[in-house]
């Protein structure tokens, strides 16, 4: 599935792209229901947790161990997969990746390829690669099968097809599967699905994965999932091809157990999540016979080498700081312009990116901290945000089109402003009589033109006040005084 608004390197700005979404009532209206309904999930099952805090606490120091000693564990990870059969091949970028996979696949001779949903395919633009290669990319998560159908774009990490109804998904299957009778219930929709995929589960003898964790200690690697769509894949194709980010690795088998339970409580709302596969190399006459793994970097080695933004590496991919972001929850994934979406997005690709794109992310965002509350590995989100706030500022510093940019003039100009007791008072005078023809009679603004229509469009403005508060204190002291 191709997805061209995904692209950070085309996608349109945040502000511009949010604005078709903000119209969009029904899609809003998706997104908050869903994200009400795992969010509630996700409060209640980690209240009756009274070790919670210990366990986000042991979570956080895991990933932040594995990360201080990434190196390490990459390579005893390579040497135990390939001591067990696997093929570990190292990915620098998105077109390494897409080259070694693509090859891959023609030495198979495939002309199709069954997937479990993998935002870090995603992330390289592999599905468009594999079109151009000649080979079919077959989606089986569901949420992904129904964007892949109705030609639509993922908006969550962990529930792709977020801002889907169950009558939408309805549409998308009569036309796209011939099924003109289909009811819109979830059991009618499931089994459509079901009998549309299992064809392809017994015929395609290819499958690409990616991967929730890399177990260091033993080579093996772990993928959770809800629907079986991944045992599917994991078990009857004879050639399995994993593409997983360098950042992915834990350290032993035994981190698991403390991952798997922040990660299904935090993802889903569950105490664990119903399919926990973990497969390590080939084994002689059972699942795929060939079995190899593409490691990612694709930029995470620098964001690795800076302090503050390592912690975006923790990330679990568990979209707990989506569901309760009121930035998201208004506009969905579409206005992020990635795969990543979200909090976790808005620090995520303009680092991938090597802030060279996607430089308006870090500023959709209220700071309000719930996305750092909810984190199951405590990365402080609006931490990484200020701070990538910092570096887009620096670099607009270093350009010729700063002397364009509205906002940097204005900037500019309430410098001046405000460095003057004098010119600021004029200003404050200028304000009040340039403000009166767009002040209704209950004292607030409701509309204004040019770059004020922006924070008017989806906000009021109180009016400016006939007296500023100097003004009533100087006053007030000419009254004493008599």
């Amino acid at each position: 599935m191709n997805h061209p608004n995904m692209n950070p390197r085309t996608a349109a700005s945040f502000p511009e792209a949010a604005l078709p979404v903000l119209r969009n009532a029904q899609l809003r209206k998706n997104v908050a229901h869903a994200t009400d309904v795992i969010q509630g999930k996700r409060n209640r099952l980690v209240a009756e947790k009274a070790d919670w805090i210990e366990l986000r606490d042991a979570a956080s120091a895991l990933r932040a161990h594995a990360l201080e000693h990434l190196g390490e564990y990459l390579e005893q990870f390579e040497e135990r997969c390939t001591a067990a059969g696997g093929v570990v091949h190292w990915a620098a970028d998105g077109d390494e990746a897409r080259g070694i996979i693509v090859d891959l696949l023609r030495a198979e001779n495939a002309s199709e390829v069954i997937k479990i949903k993998t935002m870090t395919s995603a992330e390289i633009q592999l599905n468009p690669a594999l079109e151009q290669a000649g080979i079919r990319a077959i989606e089986t998560d569901l949420a992904e099968l129904i964007l892949q159908l109705g030609e639509d774009e993922p908006s969550h990490v962990v529930v792709p097809a977020l801002h889907v109804n169950r009558s939408q998904v309805r549409e998308i299957f009569a036309r796209r599967m011939g099924l003109e009778d289909l009811q819109d219930d979830p059991q009618a929709l499931t089994a459509a699905a079901r009998t549309y995929l299992r064809q392809k589960f017994l015929s395609v003898p290819t499958a690409i994965s990616g991967a929730n964790f890399l177990i260091a200690e033993t080579g093996g690697v772990s993928i959770v999932e809800s629907e079986g769509n991944g045992r599917m894949c994991l078990t009857l194709p004879r050639t399995l091809i994993t593409l997983a980010g360098i950042e992915k690795v834990v350290p032993r088998f035994r981190d698991l157990e403390v991952m798997l339970q922040v990660l299904a409580r935090s993802a889903t709302g569950e105490r664990m999540n119903p399919y926990t596969s973990i497969w390590t190399g080939v084994t002689p006459g059972d699942g795929p016979q060939r079995f190899h793994v593409v490691l990612l970097d694709n930029g995470r080695s620098a964001m690795l080498a800076r302090e503050k933004e390592r912690q975006t590496l923790k990330c679990i991919r568990c979209g707990a700081c989506m569901n309760t972001c009121p930035v998201y929850r208004q506009t969905g994934g579409h206005a992020y312009g990635s795969v990543y979406p979200g909090p976790i997005g808005a620090i995520l690709t303009p680092q991938l990116m090597k802030l060279e794109h996607a430089q308006t992310l870090p500023y959709a965002s209220s700071l309000c901290g719930a996305c750092y509350d909810v984190c199951p590995v405590k990365i402080n989100i609006p931490e990484v945000l200020i701070e990538l706030r910092a570096q887009v500022t620096d670099k607009e510093r270093e350009s010729e089109r700063r002397f364009f940019d509205p906002i940097y003039l204005g900037m500019r100009m309430a410098n001046e402003v405000f460095a003057s007791a004098r010119r600021f008072r004029a200003a404050q005078r200028m304000a009040r009589i340039a403000l009166w023809p767009f002040t209704g009679r209950d004292g607030w603004i409701h509309t204004l033109p040019g770059l004020g229509g922006r924070w008017t469009m989806t906000r009021d403005l109180r009016g400016l006040p006939s007296e500023t508060f100097r003004e009533w204190w100087e006053k007030r002291g000419k009254e004493r005084a008599r």
